[in-house]
């Protein structure tokens, strides 16, 4: 909807408090720019610092799917693993409806308020099995006003979080020309990568060729509470195939719990400008098999619910509890003329497949 401001509804919790208008709205510039300067971006935790990442436990994956043909109709889904193992210990897939247009620049007001409670909803039922960090499908400093979805998570929730996207957001003279394209092609094995320095002569994040048998790039960059550096170690280390497994796992979940619940065909897509369809890569046999989704029984009864709730899965032992959320879940509601910040080209259109 370019040329116009998106507004809020009423809002739920503190943040949205003394920034509403006579209409009872808030404004997302005004609450972006708010957010924005709570975000921190730099390591927080001892374990950030640590060169094999000791003291990291368990890792989160967020994703949202959408039903095929359908860009109201998704599947909200929250993974932890553990680490440095990448096996799932806790599992939560819901159905939502994203009654929300589509803003360019504000897709965390429409999807992720959906996220921030599945987060909240594992932090209070199970908190020995609450993330350290959250791996989110998408952008956060990489964003045109430096505040993606991986940003609102990380603030709202109070964790570390950090951006990775399959595609090139190009924004800060960023673009993905010829000059971009060569610098891909000399990454030659997994774990190289450059960083991705805009016009402003910020770097946004990094391009990282995250496996030995996948040639195009991730691009990462920091959400919330972690550097750079450590952001881009991390992700390394959690790609047993080009995507990281937390990711992965919330991606393959999330369409397998469309499948069961509505039937048919799963979503051609995940999350902001993915491809459709992965290549294929070399497959570890024993790590695939593990990580297969399961059907667990509900009360006796095998069909699918519109909620498959939380799942802590078998192999999951109890552990320190994580860091407790704070900050609300926003969601976008109306429009209201006037004019937004230039948007890239890359912006101007959303469908469920477009850049964040």
């Amino acid at each position: 909807f370019p040329g116009r401001v998106p507004t809020l509804g009423p809002g739920r919790g503190l943040a949205a408090a003394g920034r509403r208008g006579a209409s009872g709205r808030v404004c997302p510039l005004r609450e972006q720019a708010l957010l924005k300067a709570r975000v921190v971006d730099r390591d927080t935790e001892a374990w950030q610092r640590d060169p094999v990442f000791s003291g990291l436990r368990r890792v989160g994956g967020l994703d949202v799917s959408f039903v095929k043909g359908d860009s109201v109709s998704a599947c909200a889904s929250l993974v932890v693993l553990s680490y440095p193992e990448l096996e799932v210990l806790y599992e939560d897939c819901r159905m939502v409806s994203l009654t929300a247009p589509y803003v360019p620049g504000f897709l965390a007001f429409r999807e992720g308020p959906f996220l921030v409670d599945a987060v909240r909803r594992l932090q209070e039922k199970e908190p020995h099995l609450s993330p350290q960090v959250l791996l989110v499908d998408g952008n956060g400093v990489l964003h045109p006003r430096g505040f993606g979805v991986a940003c609102h998570l990380g603030v709202h929730t109070d964790l570390p979080s950090i951006g990775v996207a399959k595609k090139l957001l190009q924004v800060d003279g960023l673009e993905n020309n010829a000059l971009h394209k060569e610098k891909i092609r000399l990454l030659q094995a997994g774990g190289d990568a450059f960083p991705l320095t805009g016009g402003s002569g910020a770097v946004l994040g990094m391009a990282l060729r995250s496996h030995d048998h996948s040639t195009k790039p991730l691009y990462v960059s920091v959400g919330h509470k972690m550097s750079l550096e450590a952001a881009v170690r991390l992700i390394r280390s959690c790609c047993r195939f080009r995507i990281p497994e937390p990711v992965r796992q919330a991606d393959i979940r999330s369409r397998d719990y469309i499948r069961r619940t509505l039937g048919g065909p799963g979503p051609p897509r995940t999350g902001a400008g993915e491809e459709l369809q992965e290549p294929p890569e070399p497959t570890p046999r024993r790590s695939q098999k593990a990580q297969r989704p399961k059907t667990y029984p509900q009360g006796g009864s095998e069909e699918p619910t519109h909620s498959r709730g939380p799942r802590t899965h078998p192999e999951a032992s109890p552990r320190r509890p994580g860091a407790v959320g704070q900050g609300p879940g926003l969601e976008l509601e109306t429009l209201k003329t006037g004019h937004l910040p230039p948007a890239p080209a890359s912006e101007l259109a959303r469908t469920p497949g477009a850049p964040l």
